[in-house]
């Protein structure tokens, strides 16, 4: 689907592809008639690629002249700025022009490199597209639209403005301390519609042309490729149909609202399950090519570090449903009831009819050291753990839909022949947290935190709070240990202002004080 397409797969939901990214929006006239009553944060929860810091995206209503208005309000928060490649490749393909142009004027402000470069995109934005496009041809670089005038021609009248650090005596832009390097900026979007004329288009076109700024920002082919934003509230499970499980068998469920944005301190792991997910969005590419996707995906690490997140994030970013498998569901103490349950389960995977991740977590205390022992006990784990490889073997072929994830703390435990390749295709160690990703996940859940529970007269964080000095004095900590620290802070203001004290935020001692105290 091309850049800016879009279908409504269920009622009310409407999926466009945007710069290899896709923008679910879910009840768009619900999310305009709740602006009414109080402000509403959009792409909540989103991240986005360096260098863009954070996007703040607002939808509320004011009086203007008289008449109820619906006001949209986007701040893109930069710290580093474009190279001189990104805003040059924008210009030259009239990819933003006139926004193209606008950036790189207004990061070239001085320096003679940048200069050159602000004055060759004023003069490339006004040659002929066809002409353009024969100097840079498009194919390096996919298809590209200028966002404000598909924005104009959609109706929606918006302005882009810039704010950002003064120019520096700096002779050299590119240098560490040079303007583009500098920071933070800020470029502001701001639209104003009549609310008798606010339209779910209006939205969607306000949404793209954000998401097209930001990926002015990070630059190349599909600068936010594999990465899904909503706004709104998440898709419901769809019904079951006749060849789901019945009601008494636990059948698969949705999970909660987790996506791999959510996900901190794993980059590169990231982006593995990222292009996973493009493969299941994308099965008729994957059939014209006869390319098989993987089937299987074991996770190995020390408890704590995200392997069941990751699987839940999984399922969310190819709009899958989740279906965890657990010890007591598989191991029965009676004679060949664990074989019994493990063909039941793989029996109930061949019949999904959408997209499902199946987790078996903690796989090593289901199917571990096969071919062990000769004693009763091992004979029954060797039992279910052939029947697990048979059933592997051929769960792909009869059902696509379905992709396992098996996560384990302890992968010695794991016989070769149960995760070798064809079952188990993609093999990841999930390490702790290096101090850069503690920091990240310190700054994702803080973040995570006020987004859901601050509000107008009520700051759940002080100013002070530093991820970074969190980071250094939290060495060793697991993502899930991190998560007990704030879970402490949060639960001692709480019982503070229970108590009839003062509810003041939580700041960087309360933090610091706690991270000590686990450390110990």
């Amino acid at each position: 689907m091309s850049d800016g397409a879009s279908n409504g797969p269920r009622r009310g939901t409407e999926t466009v592809e945007v710069l290899g990214a896709r923008l679910v929006i879910n009840d768009g006239p619900a999310i305009i008639v709740a602006a009414r009553e109080d402000r509403v944060r959009l792409l909540g929860g989103g991240y986005f690629p360096p260098p863009v810091q954070d996007v703040r995206y607002w939808l509320d209503t004011a009086t203007v002249d008289g008449a109820l208005t619906h006001q949209m309000s986007a701040d893109v928060s930069v710290k580093g700025g474009p190279t001189a490649r990104t805003m040059f490749d924008a210009a030259m393909l009239g990819a933003a022009a006139p926004l193209g142009a606008m950036l790189a004027k207004r990061f070239g402000n001085d320096g003679p490199v940048a200069s050159k470069i602000a004055q060759g995109a004023e003069v490339i934005a006004t040659v002929p597209s066809r002409l353009v496009r024969t100097i840079w041809p498009p194919d390096d670089y996919g298809e590209k639209v200028d966002p404000l005038a598909a924005a104009n021609a959609a109706g929606l009248k918006a302005t882009i403005t810039y704010a950002g650090p003064p120019a520096s005596g700096n002779s050299n832009p590119f240098s560490s301390d040079g303007p583009l390097r500098g920071g933070p900026r800020t470029v502001s979007i701001r639209a104003a519609v009549p609310s008798t004329e606010m339209t779910t288009d209006l939205l969607r076109e306000m949404t793209l042309l954000v998401l097209r700024v930001v990926g002015e920002f990070v630059g190349g082919e599909a600068p936010l490729r594999g990465r899904t934003y909503v706004i709104g509230r998440r898709e419901s499970q769809p019904p079951p149909d006749a060849a789901q499980p019945s009601a008494a068998s636990p059948g698969p469920t949705r999970t909660e609202n987790v996506t791999l944005d959510h996900v901190g301190g794993l980059t590169a792991i990231v982006g593995q399950f990222r292009e996973i997910a493009v493969s299941f969005r994308h099965p008729d590419i994957m059939a014209r090519w006869g390319a098989r996707r993987p089937q299987g995906i074991l996770l190995y690490g020390p408890p704590g570090t995200g392997k069941t997140m990751l699987a839940r994030a999984l399922a969310n970013e190819i709009g899958a449903t989740f279906r965890e498998i657990r010890t007591p569901e598989i191991l029965d103490k009676w004679l060949g009831g664990s074989e019994r349950n493990i063909k039941t389960i793989f029996q109930e995977a061949r019949r999904y009819r959408h997209p499902t991740v199946m987790l078996f977590d903690e796989f090593d205390s289901i199917i571990s050291y096969a071919g062990a022992g000769g004693d009763a006990a091992s004979q029954a784990v060797n039992a279910v753990a052939g029947i697990f490889k048979q059933e592997m073997n051929t769960l792909i072929e009869e059902n696509e839909n379905v992709i396992v994830v098996a996560t384990t703390n302890f992968p010695h435990r794991v016989d070769d022949s149960l995760i070798r390749s064809g079952r188990f295709d993609i093999k990841l160690s999930i390490p702790l947290p290096d101090e850069t990703g503690r920091a990240e996940i310190f700054k994702m859940k803080i973040r995570d935190l006020a987004e859901r529970h601050e509000y107008a007269g009520f700051t759940m964080f002080a100013k002070d709070v530093d991820p970074a000095a969190l980071a250094a004095a939290s060495h060793g900590f697991s993502g899930a240990d991190i998560g007990e620290v704030l879970r402490r802070a949060q639960l001692a203001k709480a019982m503070q202002e229970a108590r009839g004290g003062k509810g003041e935020p939580i700041t960087q001692s309360d933090l610091m004080t706690i991270t000590t105290s686990l450390r110990r």
